[in-house]
């Protein structure tokens, strides 16, 4: 038996909804959810999210893990990272000159640029149907995921405010890129909508910008100043916009 005058925790909030709380400490929790109108409040928005997230992205919840977004593959070395990035460049050069192709634009982007999309857009699926551990490091944590993610990836990491548009820092994680460590940013609306901002260091000076979709999301990336951007969200692409807008103009004038 469990004491039922033990104050409930918010994990075990979130167990509960989640259908992972113990059986003994369910009923204690139910009793403090009917003497907590507060609380009772905050799992039933949880179990709204939880069902609108369910009901945009069961088709890929359970899809395996794509082997490139392993995060034992950040245990690569350095070494590793600088020549696949050397060996882009090169690709890049050989079909007719990456300077060239970003000054006077061309047909398709560079197949780096593809590749960071690809792995952005897998990441989005895999992560923001998670209603309980979206994110490494929380939204209320700022300035210390801020300064984790710029130490681990070696560059200026700023989480954009995106309150224009709706939209609340839910937190971030590190993630393996195609050329070294990523950083992958999540936002949620009132209302659930998830969107995502990923970004890595590329072989890429500068592509403009590209949509992109993929099965129920959407994606849009470019590369400014050695680093590749991609913003992930649904299929919206007015709505994308406008949220891949504000991403950019705040990169350009943080200059990162």
């Amino acid at each position: 038996m469990t004491d039922p005058t033990i104050p409930v925790t918010e994990d075990e909030l979130h167990a509960y909804v989640d259908d992972e709380l113990p059986a003994e400490r369910r009923g204690d929790v139910e009793s403090w959810l009917a003497a907590h109108p507060a609380d009772a409040e905050r799992v039933a928005a949880w179990r709204r999210m939880a069902e609108a997230l369910h009901a945009r992205y069961d088709a890929v919840a359970n899809e395996p893990v794509p082997p490139r977004l392993d995060l034992e593959l950040l245990d690569r070395k350095p070494r590793r990272w600088i020549l696949g990035a050397a060996a882009a460049s090169l690709a890049a050069f050989l079909a007719g000159g990456a300077a060239g192709w970003v000054a006077h634009g061309a047909a398709s982007p560079p197949a780096l640029l593809q590749n960071v999309t690809g792995e952005a857009l897998d990441a989005h699926r895999l992560y923001v149907v998670d209603v309980r551990h979206p994110v490494e490091v929380p939204g209320d944590e700022k300035a210390h995921l801020q300064q984790w993610l710029t130490r681990r990836c070696g560059r200026t990491v700023q989480a954009p405010e995106l309150e224009a548009t709706g939209l609340k820092l839910v937190g971030g994680r590190l993630l393996p890129g195609p050329t070294g460590p990523a950083s992958f940013l999540m936002y949620e609306s009132a209302s659930g909508e998830r969107f995502t901002v990923y970004a890595t260091k590329t072989a890429i000076e500068a592509a403009q910008m590209r949509y992109t979709t993929q099965d129920n999301a959407a994606a849009l990336s470019w590369a400014e100043r050695g680093v590749g951007y991609v913003v992930t969200g649904g299929t919206d692409r007015t709505r994308l916009t406008q949220v891949a807008r504000l991403v950019y103009d705040q990169a350009e004038r943080s200059g990162g």
